[in-house]
């Protein structure tokens, strides 16, 4: 694993609505926010407003690193339908070295 917490890979969770998971990961790879972004198809049940929602979504799961974080987390807030995105960031202990640097190398090439 990196030693250097600038570095440390991040994942990102986000739900949109169908359809626009791919405009938000588009978005984030051609801003060089993220490496790589897997999208999902989900089925959201949550409480909004008082009332039990069930709704299709889809989860994004992005790859980042702990110097790109505010700033994709900005990202998607800003682009995001939702008056509240989900937007849930989790470090990653642990992972091949390779892919680990690979991430760390995509998102540190400035366009």
């Amino acid at each position: 694993m990196q030693d250097n917490t600038e570095n440390q890979v991040m994942v990102i969770l986000c739900t949109a609505p169908p359809g626009m998971a791919h405009t938000l990961a588009t978005q984030v790879l051609d801003k060089h926010l993220a490496a790589c972004v897997n999208i999902l198809a989900a089925r959201s049940v949550y409480r909004w407003e008082g009332a039990v929602c069930d709704e299709p979504e889809d989860l994004l799961v992005i790859k980042t690193t702990c110097a790109k974080v505010d700033e994709l987390k900005s990202a998607l807030v800003s682009m995001h339908p939702y008056d509240i995105p989900e937007v849930l960031c989790l470090p990653v202990k642990d992972g091949y070295d390779r892919y680990l640097s690979w991430v760390a190398g995509e998102v540190s090439v400035r366009p």
